[in-house]
């Protein structure tokens, strides 16, 4: 473990929650010890308390409640010193919109659409579909039809809704850029591929390099994305084994290092 010493400088961090968890819902469990053991000391603060816009850098990591509050968490973003992911990353991939920027750059998506709350809406006649939030995360997915109605019925937000295909989903989490792990199973590499595609796409789109974004999380439908996580996404640590939680878990901390650097807050940058 790297000791902390007094003639290098060591930027705050704040891990951010919400006032509802602020130390999240347990799943990133071990990263205050994985960033310790780089020399970084972070801590745990609601996104909205005051202590956390005196932090050199902000992760989000559980605000959970930034969708019914986007305006004013929007803004928030703006006025902190360092966010990671980045305020225009965080601005760009809150609504869903972004999927149709992401289809026009060739990545291969699950098609669907916008229902308003109170709109007249037709689902698919057959197969199983996914209802998600416009804004925020949340998907779900249904094999009942009029089970799938009543939930988008009882939504006071747009939703949209997309036709599942009848293959199983993967979740990919890359840190840095890079693929990290996968779950429930590991996928092959066409699958993998997908991720990359969308989070370079992603990165295009916003003009920016690809391991400028700390984390990102493509949920997979086949070969075909239903979205691409990354303002803050679960990354699934509780679904690794020990050994994998660790290893994972020590790789964001080095993205981590690598933004400080990046970002002049290195330890021997002031």
């Amino acid at each position: 473990m790297k000791l902390a010493r007094p003639d290098v400088f060591h930027p705050r961090i704040v891990l951010a929650g919400c006032a509802e968890q602020v130390a999240g819902d347990g799943d990133d469990a071990g990263l205050l010890p994985a960033l310790r053991h780089r020399g970084l000391h972070a801590r745990w603060l609601a996104w909205d308390d005051p202590e956390t816009g005196r932090a050199d850098l902000v992760i989000l990591r559980a605000t959970h409640d930034y969708a019914n509050r986007l305006d004013e968490f929007l803004a928030w973003t703006t006025g902190v010193a360092n966010l990671l992911n980045a305020p225009a990353v965080v601005a760009w991939n809150a609504h869903r919109r972004y999927l149709g920027d992401l289809a026009d750059r060739g990545v291969p998506t699950l098609a669907g659409e916008f229902v308003a709350p109170g709109e007249r809406f037709r689902l698919p006649r057959t197969g199983d579909v996914f209802v998600s939030p416009a804004v925020g995360t949340g998907t779900r997915r249904f094999s009942d039809r009029t089970e799938a109605a009543a939930f988008i019925r009882e939504r006071h937000e747009a939703v949209l809704v997309q036709p599942a295909e009848p293959a199983a989903e993967t979740e990919l989490v890359f840190l840095g850029g890079e693929p990290s792990h996968a779950f429930p199973s590991e996928p092959d590499f066409e699958l993998w591929d997908v991720g990359a595609a969308a989070l370079a796409a992603a990165a295009a789109e916003l003009g920016i390099a690809a391991g400028e974004l700390l984390y990102a999380r493509a949920h997979l439908n086949d070969a075909r994305l239903v979205e691409l996580q990354l303002v803050d996404p679960s990354l699934g640590w509780r679904r690794l084994h020990a050994g994998a939680r660790d290893l994972s878990q020590r790789g964001f901390a080095v993205a981590v290092e690598s933004a400080l650097e990046r970002l002049g807050l290195g330890p021997f940058s002031h």
